[in-house]
């Protein structure tokens, strides 16, 4: 048969008809296009389950149009949007209707949505379900905006019932309230406000104390729980030893836990701060250990960008919180990975496969037959350090400029079609589109 399209070159050639992979191997038949890939690795398209958009009401901050570009760039093909940020947020059918009308013809990558779990906020679950959620996120501390509140532990607890009862995970955002801020204000009362005293104020003990409490509520309910954004080897394990007693729980960290440290932290200043905050030095080598052995489950960017004058300023207490890195997450972990005893094949699951089958999308992840032909070329060895201009976000600023990297996305296939690199249209319409959950038979 002749391909719409095959990609040739790499370890196995790659052919494409009708935006789906049809064969694996080598050797395939002959193709309307081709792509040459010699030098390069052929990785499945990023999934990146924890991004935010804020699209609508905070497009200043981020948006689908420059947010999924700047996935894109990084060997993205699917995302999964956080329901907070958005004005509204994301918590009954309105506002996911609102959310996907914000981004038709804008999103650049496909995309699926979270639904939002907050206090007086459980009726609107079920309508999420049903328009097509991938699960609900709740904070178990304040968000950092007012119109998401934290949820208490009733109000997190009756939240999964009903997830369960939906058959949809739950997010949490574990950060122990109580001890947060009770250290928060103290360092504030006595005019401590450095980076080293907002690491200080959110402690390794506040993240465990709020896995510990979102296992047990999960254990209760029976709820399927994802803890986002693991900073530490402790709460890695906490969720691993839940799992191994039967608890459907799984959890992800970043490439900034990763690859920068609390020392990297106070140089960088508000450009890296982030909730839980970057960690130790030791604390990042342990969480490699435990990216290597299986206990985190996967990678995901917590892309949570703002405007330039939330992140500047010398109190760290005051500027937002949240990085900017959904376009150097695969460069990243492929750059720091093999020092760590982590490889391309790991680094696939992690970024792709694993994150596509939590979440139940289908056609994400694989370079299978039968999967969705979205493809991420990269050139590894050559050393380069991405500047301001080589970001494609809304506000081109990163803890990663200057970053010293091995890997580099050179080309980003969605469905068979090139949608940023070589090889791009810079005119041709975005094509992103919803990616609801599989159904699961009971």
């Amino acid at each position: 048969m002749t391909h719409d399209l095959v990609v040739r070159g790499a370890a196995e050639d790659v052919a494409v008809s009708d935006g789906v992979i049809t064969a694996v191997g080598q050797g395939l038949g002959p193709a309307r296009e081709e792509i040459d890939a010699r030098g390069s690795m052929v990785l499945p398209g990023g999934v990146d389950i924890h991004v935010h958009l804020d699209d609508p009401g905070r497009a200043d901050w981020e948006g689908f149009d420059t947010g999924t570009r700047a996935l894109a760039a990084g060997g993205v093909t699917c995302a999964v949007d956080m329901p907070l940020n958005a004005i509204p947020p994301t918590l009954d059918a309105a506002s996911f209707d609102a959310k996907v009308a914000a981004a038709r013809g804008r999103a650049r990558i496909d995309f699926a949505l979270w639904g939002g779990l907050v206090p007086g906020g459980l009726g609107g679950m079920d309508a999420l379900a049903e328009r097509g959620v991938v699960g609900f996120k709740a904070f178990m501390c304040p968000s950092g905006v007012d119109e998401f509140p934290a949820a208490d532990p009733e109000t997190l607890g009756r939240g999964m019932e009903r997830a369960a009862a939906l058959g949809l995970p739950v997010a949490v955002h574990a950060e122990d309230p109580v001890l947060t801020a009770r250290l928060g204000d103290r360092a504030r009362a006595e005019g401590r406000r450095s980076m080293r005293d907002w690491v200080a104020s959110r402690p390794v003990e506040a993240e465990l104390a709020a896995i510990r409490v979102a296992l047990g509520l999960a254990e209760e309910t029976g709820c399927s729980l994802h803890v986002v954004h693991v900073s530490s080897a402790g709460g890695a394990d906490l969720v691993a030893e839940a799992r191994a007693r039967g608890v459907d729980a799984t959890c992800e960290t970043c490439p900034h836990y990763l690859t920068l440290d609390e020392d990297d932290a106070a140089r960088i200043g508000a450009l890296a701060k982030c909730a839980p905050p970057l960690r130790s030095s030791a604390e990042q080598r342990a969480l490699w250990e435990r990216v290597r052995g299986g206990a985190i489950d996967l990678v995901a960017s917590d892309h949570s960008p703002g405007p330039p004058g939330m992140k500047e300023g010398d109190d760290m207490f005051a500027v937002w919180g949240g990085i900017s890195g959904a376009q150097s997450t695969l460069p990243l972990m492929l750059t720091h990975g093999p020092g760590h005893g982590v490889g391309p094949g790991r680094m696939a699951d992690l970024l792709s496969a694993v994150p596509a089958a939590r979440l139940r999308l289908p056609g994400k992840g694989r370079i299978a037959p039968g999967a969705d032909a979205d493809l991420a070329i990269v050139r590894v060895g050559a050393a380069w350090e991405p500047q301001a201009a080589d970001w494609e976000y809304r506000h081109r600023h990163s803890p990663f400029t200057g970053h010293r990297l091995t890997a580099r996305v050179v080309r980003t296939l969605l469905r068979g079609v090139t949608v940023w690199g070589e090889g791009a249209d810079p005119g041709a319409p975005a094509r992103g589109r919803l990616v609801r959950p599989a159904v699961v038979a009971p």
